[in-house]
């Protein structure tokens, strides 16, 4: 047969090249097939976790949207519709609210974090980050004032080996945390490390220092300056040493936090006072766990919210916090009036012993004064103070009850029973006191530049701090405002609220890429079912977790999942503007 070359029969060219296809495309489907080492791999996932199904509230006060997110890393990588995205792990959030972890803009957990890093408490309630340092901040320190801290330390074995913010934060972030911290330098602390605890001013000298103090906390990343000023030795500060200090904290972008100095009989006085010093430091200013204490005081909430409005728009930065419940807590040691309490806790416990003191004390404690905070006579008595913790094991079972109880139970007058209670604990008692009204939290809840906080540490159901009770806003806080106050009485909408516990906050203390649910933020979420979240603990069994909270994410880690507490200890320190890297 004579072969005929392609070139002289093209259409027989097409022919023989149409007869070829088939066996080309069956040679690269086998390839395709093969799983020999040059055969294509299905694609990696594109993230590490998608959150599928939910109901998102982005913590900016807009309305909810219905939408996935994707995480990365320790960020949000994407929100929207991800149907065809590849994770990981697969949340499925369906009928739950996706929402930014919840901010305490007051948690004490500072000393607890470095006892039991879970934070569990807190994680548990959707908390992923914790602002503190109330008055007095976990640095700086010095010998004076680790011997006040001496009763607490040895009966966790906690170590203190730092001296200053920055050897704190580098402890914390070496151990691990369940929560991010931030915390703001105390203007308390300083004067306890220059002056200590006697009622005087600072020399110009002493005033150099302080101020020299409060700039290295600064630089190492507080969150600005604090004051306690209802407190001894806080008090024996005057406005303008605060100024002083609250000056320095604004040259280095901080902000101005306080509880101030009276929350109840001369309140009108202490507002001004706040916005005194807001306006001579030119700083921001936020008041802590806003309220209006004692009953004669009571009804005066919406006059104080008024006269934060005033100054707002005056130009002021004024914003406060709250926390849902009628009850505070502080020290029993509280009780006492300023002068009993000068000079630090041994010469306190002198004056206790010393007959011709306590009846002096029992003349002060039973009579009305705008001088000082009675809180012991602003609870109603012994029967509404409440014995919270104790240090001294031996009082443990006098947890949960009354004073008044105490004393029937010692046949005792009852302030002879506040006097000894107070020298058997070495005055490091935790107390409750009901002293607010439901009417004044609600309007001081419902305002739109007030925030939420716990005022109170992380504690948890087992381990090392399992044998002392606390306050319930420690347990319940957010899960109580979302169930009682959002779905059940509808104080708020849902959008208002979870701006209050995210977004505002981070705004107030200038927390970066936090608190609001967006693109390229870092991954602090909290996923709860609106229908069943509720809070359970109580004045007299507090330590009981909310229910309704089913996952936490901290910095991109699942933290609790389907309500179960993992090991993740995710958190991070967070440093203030003027931390020097």
């Amino acid at each position: 047969m004579t072969r005929i070359p392609r070139s002289a029969n093209p259409s027989l060219d097409g022919e023989i090249m149409t007869r070829r296809i088939p066996f080309a495309l069956a040679l690269a489907l086998l390839l395709l097939t093969s799983s020999l080492p040059f055969a294509s791999k299905a694609a990696p996932p594109e993230y590490d976790i998608i959150i599928r199904n939910g109901r998102v509230v982005d913590g900016t006060g807009r309305s909810a949207f219905s939408a996935d997110v994707a995480i990365k890393g320790d960020r949000v990588a994407s929100i929207g519709n991800l149907g065809g995205a590849q994770a990981k792990q697969t949340i499925n959030a369906r009928g739950q609210v996706v929402a930014p972890g919840f901010i305490d803009m007051l948690g004490q957990s500072e000393q607890f974090l470095l006892i039991d890093p879970r934070a569990m408490s807190k994680v548990m309630m959707g908390v992923t980050t914790e602002i503190t340092g109330e008055g007095e901040s976990i640095a700086p320190l010095n010998d004076r004032i680790l011997k006040e801290q001496d009763d607490f330390n040895r009966r966790f074995n906690l170590t203190v080996d730092w001296r200053t913010l920055d050897g704190y934060f580098k402890r914390l972030a070496k151990q691990g945390s369940g929560v991010n911290l931030g915390t703001f330098v105390g203007a308390t602390q300083v004067r306890e490390y220059v002056i200590g605890y006697d009622d005087r001013p600072p020399t110009p000298a002493e005033l150099e220092q302080m101020k020299k103090l409060v700039a290295d906390a600064m630089t190492d990343g507080a969150l600005g300056v604090s004051t306690s000023l209802q407190y001894v030795p806080a008090r024996f500060a005057t406005t303008d040493e605060i100024v002083e200090l609250a000056r320095v904290a604004h040259q280095y972008g901080g902000i101005y936090i306080t509880h101030q100095r009276s929350e109840a009989n001369s309140i009108d006085d202490s507002m001004k006072e706040v916005f005194a010093i807001a306006r001579r430091a030119n700083i921001p200013a936020e008041i802590w766990h806003f309220k209006t204490a004692y009953k004669k005081n009571w009804g005066r909430m919406p006059e104080m919210l008024r006269l934060i409005e005033a100054a707002r728009r005056q130009g002021l930065k004024i914003t406060a916090n709250v926390y849902p419940y009628v009850a505070g807590s502080t020290s029993l040691s509280a009780c006492l009036p300023p002068w009993a309490l000068e000079g630090g806790t041994d010469r306190m416990i002198a004056r206790l012993k010393d007959s011709g003191t306590r009846q002096r004390l029992k003349k002060e404690i039973i009579t009305d004064s705008n001088d000082w905070e009675n809180i012991y006579l602003g609870s109603g008595g012994p029967g509404g103070i409440l014995i919270a913790s104790v240090v001294n094991r031996g009082l443990e079972n006098w947890q949960g009850k009354r004073l008044s109880e105490v004393a029937s139970s010692q046949n005792k007058d009852p302030l002879d029973a506040l006097f000894d209670f107070i020298i058997a604990d070495h005055g490091q008692t935790g107390a409750i006191f009901f002293m607010m009204s439901e009417e004044d939290m609600k309007a001081a809840l419902k305002s739109p530049f007030v925030s939420i906080c716990t005022d109170n540490g992380a504690r948890a159901t087992d381990g090392p701090l399992a044998g002392s009770k606390s306050h319930p806003r420690g347990w319940g806080t957010y899960p109580r405002i979302l169930g009682r106050y959002v779905r059940d009485e509808h104080l708020l909408p849902l959008e208002l609220a979870i701006h209050k516990m995210t977004g505002l906050p981070a705004a107030n203390v200038g927390l970066k890429q936090r608190g609001v649910l967006r693109e390229g933020y870092f991954a602090d979420i909290t996923i709860f079912d609106p229908k069943t979240v509720i809070d359970r603990a109580t004045f007299e069994d507090p330590n009981q977790y909310p229910v309704g909270i089913n996952y936490v994410i901290v910095n991109g880690q699942i933290e609790v999942d389907s309500g179960q507490r993992t090991p993740a200890l995710a958190g991070r320190v967070l440093r203030g503007p003027g931390y020097l890297r």
